[in-house]
């Protein structure tokens, strides 16, 4: 397990589609390396390295079974990245209604 300082960003690790692809896979179903890869037009090989960034962003895990990688979604450190959003919606919501109060009174004195 990467210690904080190895750790990669979770903003660095969503910010390929493919990984983002690969979450979206693994919220469905829990999936072996070939079957995520067959999803894909790319090598398997390219499929483990976002794996491996995946892995280290704590937002995947895998375990052996037999011959096989299984690859689950780990969703909590998603929590992070919902906090950021839910600040910057929040701001946007109050920029908005402060523009509808403002183009509904203006409205309104005309």
């Amino acid at each position: 397990m990467p210690t904080e300082a190895q750790k990669t960003d979770i903003f660095q690790a969503l910010a390929d589609p493919t990984r983002r692809g690969v979450l979206h896979l693994l919220s469905k179903k829990d999936q072996s390396i070939a079957e995520l890869s067959s999803h894909f037009d790319i090598s398997r090989t390219a499929v483990v390295k976002h794996l491996n960034v995946l892995n280290e962003a704590g937002l995947v895990r895998s375990e052996k079974n037999g011959r096989e990688k299984i690859y689950y979604l780990q969703p909590e450190p998603l929590k992070e990245l919902k906090e950021w959003v839910s600040y910057y919606e929040q701001f946007w919501y109050n920029k908005l209604t402060k523009l509808k109060y403002s183009v509904e009174n203006d409205t309104l004195n005309k």
